[in-house]
């Protein structure tokens, strides 16, 4: 018999975040988060996007042993753009079909008592938390920005009634590739044209003044793409606390205009889920040191984010930060790169890669059922 107990201390915190150590263990591909900024994301008192949603989690017990988790998350300001949708993320569960079941039950449940009309996941809170069900790729390391699960799992939901709704696509290819002299022609007479400058840094403290305008820009951007939450001031403010001090400033690029606002920006780092492998999801006493050898090693690169104002969009901009990170990673060193999670929708991102050589890497997949 399958029990579900909701998460209400501390202590039932920390098993719900430890519960996928036990699944996952020994296995080659799956990189675990840490454990803190887990507990930070998921904390009610902690995460600013709890001022636009709510949540509730749940762990399924068999014979006294957990055998699953998952979070149910209801983001109002995302609602009203998108319609009544009760989120599920952070699932996961062993290989029985009774489990899934009761576990997405709960959640379905859960959602129709709040109003909502349609469940889909897996979604976070916003576009910054982990997204989308691996269903291609189960063979190859993702990124630390990347959910890793079993082949079961898609499986599972497709029996459960679950449909496609959106996929995420990504790409590996050689960053040694060559800029082409003509790109490089077209790329001073767009930003002579536009008086656009591209900026590229060499301490994270230089990125810091251009972290607002840089997160508005997102917002703008991702504002169209399927199920995106506006992030709020206080979320961006957390983000740049966060992520400036986590990235190599070599790996990004921001486009500014005459009034020096971000109007295009490509922020990459040095891959670093082998070191989140040997954290074992804490920072002490050693993993520390593992993600900061991994900051300086550039061989590899993963593509985070990228994005172009709407304003600036069709006009070539993008190209304009890609050449100029495709340059920093030739100067690195750095051998190959994977590219930022996409939308198989958003046919314009996708497109860009077609002039790389490039083999697909990772698939990912978000799921919806009415209610």
């Amino acid at each position: 018999m399958i029990e579900l107990k909701i998460v209400e201390s501390k202590s039932d915190l920390k098993k719900f975040i430890h519960f996928p150590f036990d699944l996952f263990k020994g296995n080659d591909f799956w990189v675990p988060p840490l454990n803190s900024a887990e507990m930070e994301t998921l904390d009610k008192t902690k995460n600013p996007a709890f001022e636009h949603c709510e949540a509730e989690y749940w762990l399924a017990y068999k014979d006294g042993k957990i055998v699953g988790r998952i979070a149910g998350i209801i983001n109002h300001l995302a609602n009203e753009k998108w319609g009544k949708k009760v989120r599920f993320g952070w699932i996961d569960f062993i290989d029985d079909i009774e489990v899934a079941r009761a576990l997405l039950n709960q959640v379905e449940q859960w959602g129709k008592s709040k109003g909502m009309e349609a469940i889909t996941g897996p979604l976070g809170f916003n576009d910054m938390d982990n997204e989308g069900m691996l269903v291609d790729g189960f063979d190859k390391l993702p990124t630390i920005a990347n959910i890793y699960n079993y082949p079961y799992y898609p499986e599972f939901m497709e029996k459960l009634g679950y449909e496609r709704q959106e996929d995420w696509l990504q790409f590996r290819f050689p960053a040694s590739q060559e800029v082409p002299e003509k790109m490089e022609r077209v790329n001073k007479l767009i930003a002579q044209k536009y008086n656009l400058r591209v900026l590229t840094f060499k301490k994270a403290k230089e990125i810091l003044p251009y972290g607002k305008s840089l997160f508005h820009t997102l917002n703008l951007a991702f504002a169209g793409l399927y199920g995106f939450s506006e992030l709020t001031d206080k979320e961006i403010d957390k983000l740049i606390k966060d992520y400036f001090s986590f990235v190599n400033p070599q790996f990004i690029c921001l486009v500014v205009d005459e009034k020096d606002e971000v109007v295009a920006f490509g922020i990459s780092m040095s891959t670093m889920s082998r070191a989140f492998q040997k954290a074992k999801g804490s920072l002490f006493p050693f993993g520390w040191f593992h993600i900061l050898r991994a900051m300086r090693k550039t061989d590899e690169i993963d593509l985070y984010l990228n994005g172009v104002h709407p304003d600036w969009q069709n006009k070539g901009v993008h190209a304009l930060y890609y050449v100029e990170m495709n340059k920093a990673y030739i100067n690195a060193g750095v051998k190959y790169a994977v590219s930022n999670p996409q939308l198989e929708s958003n046919m314009q991102a996708v497109g860009v890669w077609n002039h790389y050589e490039k083999e697909p890497y990772l698939r990912r997949r978000c799921y919806s059922k009415t209610l």
